[in-house]
């Protein structure tokens, strides 16, 4: 979830009251949202940094904020006064309106050399601003928020903003050659090529990890205004020639990018939160964008739409009674403006542009019931006849982990993935003789392929705790993943897991009988008695890459194969950067259901 700071005291401004930290928590929760932390930019730097480097900085007090993801209106603090002040209905939803200039509109021309590199954009006017330095601050944070949320870091869309007045129209957005391009870009002081910007940013801690985005590309994206002048290279930088400031009155806002939907979004919730300030507040003046193909479009679009929900939907879907008129009530408290039309069951619902996460009357069924209170449900049996009970597997894993602790055994946790040395070379084993499932499109060589068995993860875990006092008694009981062919299986999917229970016992000697006393514990609490009659199991001499000549055993229980228990192979104990003898004992506790 993002998390959203605001300062305590300009919030409470806007709000038109003060609360206590504990009633501001209550107000979050009742709207969806999570008061994260109370802090302030002072403290923040002294547990980054040390309070060296805390010396001189602010002490305002930092509420941070818990925003549910798909809430793009609720990232900066404008979006977020204007819902809680709606939520608690001080205000009605303001309606949001294009307007056209008086004089020509601007227009971006869209060159066709930009198809293969982000061939969409999108543009909007906000028309005599005024900021202070506060609404500046929240203006590029909001960007700075969605580039990182529905932008995905720039790849899907780029935000440019630009002080119009510096700036003469039509815009062209194109693509050239890096060579070709030249312009200042924002807070330097001298022209650079984009080859050179991208050199110079390779050291840049925060515009670093865009540059892969268009890095390998023969052309790179680029705004023009009429005169020649460069507004920005998306996804990157803007140029410092329309760099826009504090005394900036009128900002042309362009949205560049290969997902089409989100660039409106985008360019949608900026403009709307910050219309605010215009001075015909709530008003956007439309740009006009020219595509390659000649069609012409109008944006921001700035769309309401309305949608159709039943009351007896809405009620039964979150466990309630409420009136249609209380439940049309609930919704516009939610910023969707509704009302009860038809036979009296049927509410029509006005999704504004600003709530791009309603896609779906279940969207819309979530925020009756944020607004009714989750607190507020009455809580109520499940009307079915089946009675909950732990799954057998989970049940037996949990009674086995109480015993293996009462023996002496700490319990550990490894990773699910895990490196095709660690359960093939490491072990002696040909990876294909695994029948691992390997990731196809692994991040770490660390995390390729799925865990065949439990041994490696705990001979590195014996390996990063090689200081702590002998003997080391570890053990885990988690599943391994095995390639399975059996395509009769109605949830067949080519793998299958398997429970699995594996101890090691490492110390100065190997401790086999150890291991083997272990073992005649976990038969005797799973009631299976030694000897092959009965049902029992008994452990037969074999071989095994990972285990030391003579010192292998198979185990069998119940006429079939469930696991082995033997000395590690020196071999092995090398390879885990391990020094001391080991044992291990790793069985299949499936059957044993």
């Amino acid at each position: 979830m993002p998390t959203v700071s605001v300062k305590r005291d300009l919030l409470f401004q806007a709000l038109g009251r003060t609360y206590t930290d504990e009633e501001f928590d209550e107000l979050c929760f009742e709207f969806g949202l999570e008061l994260d932390e109370i802090t302030s930019e002072k403290e923040i730097i002294s547990k980054e940094q040390g309070n060296v480097k805390a010396a001189g900085a602010s002490d305002v007090v930092l509420y941070k904020i818990d925003v549910p993801a798909n809430r793009y209106d609720l990232l900066c603090l404008e979006g977020l006064v204007r819902g809680l002040q709606v939520f608690k209905e001080r205000i009605k939803a303001p309606v949001y309106k294009r307007v056209m200039p008086d004089g020509k509109i601007q227009k971006l021309i869209i060159t066709e050399e930009t198809a293969k590199i982000r061939p969409f954009a999108v543009a909007a006017v906000l028309r005599n601003i005024k900021f202070t330095k506060d609404r500046y601050d929240s203006f590029i944070e909001l960007q700075e928020k969605l580039h990182q949320n529905i932008c995905r870091k720039r790849a899907l869309v780029a935000i440019g903003t630009h002080d119009l007045d510096t700036l003469s129209g039509p815009f062209t957005y194109t693509a050239k050659r890096p060579s070709d391009i030249k312009f200042k870009p924002l807070n330097k002081t001298k022209e650079y090529t984009a080859c050179e910007l991208m050199n110079i940013y390779k050291t840049d801690n925060h515009l670093k990890h865009y540059l892969h985005i268009i890095e390998n590309k023969p052309l790179y994206p680029v705004i023009y205004d009429s005169n020649g002048v460069v507004l920005s290279m998306p996804p990157i930088i803007n140029g410092d020639h329309s760099r826009i400031t504090v005394n900036t009155r009128n900002i042309f806002i362009e949205c560049t990018g290969t997902d089409f939907t989100k660039a409106k979004i985008v360019l949608d919730i900026i403009v709307t939160m910050f219309s605010e300030y215009c001075e015909n507040q709530f008003t956007v003046e439309a740009a006009e964008v020219v595509f390659p193909n000649g069609k012409s479009y109008t944006f921001p679009e700035l769309a309401y739409r309305k949608e159709m929900v039943r009351a007896d939907l809405i009620n039964k879907k979150v466990g309630i009674r409420e009136t249609p008129e209380n439940l049309a009530k609930l919704l516009t408290r939610m910023y969707l403006k509704s009302e009860v039309i038809g036979d009296g069951n049927q509410i029509e619902i006005e999704i504004p542009p600003t709530r791009a996460d309603i896609i779906h009357a279940c969207d819309i069924v979530e925020d009756a019931a944020i607004a009714y209170g989750y607190n507020n449900i009455q809580m109520t049996l499940p009307k079915t006849y089946t009675i909950a009970n732990q799954f057998p597997l989970n049940k037996l894993t949990e009674l086995l982990r109480y015993d293996m602790a009462a023996a002496g055994f700490t319990e550990v946790l490894t990773f699910a993935l895990c490196s095709q040395e660690d359960i093939a070379d490491k072990l002696g084993l040909d990876i294909s003789a695994t029948k691992a499932v390997h990731i196809s499109n692994p991040k770490t060589a660390e995390f390729q392929v799925a865990r065949t068995t439990l041994l490696p993860g705990l001979l590195k875990t014996i390996a990063a705790n090689r200081k702590m006092p002998l003997p080391l008694k570890l053990f885990e009981i988690s599943d391994i993943v095995i390639k399975d062919s059996n395509t009769e299986c109605i949830q067949y999917v080519g793998a299958k897991n398997y429970r699995h229970l594996c101890a090691v016992y490492y110390n100065k000697n190997p401790g086999f009988e150890i291991i083997h006393g272990l073992l005649d514990r976990i038969m005797q609490l799973l009631d299976v008695p030694p000897g092959e009659d009965k049902g029992g199991y008994v452990i037969k001499a074999s071989e095994g890459p990972a285990f030391f000549p003579g010192r292998c055993a198979e185990i069998f229980a119940r006429g079939q194969s469930v696991g082995k228990l033997g000395v590690l192979h020196p071999d092995v104990i090398t390879k885990f950067e391990l020094t001391m003898p080991c044992s291990s004992l790793e069985i299949n506790i499936g059957p044993f259901l």
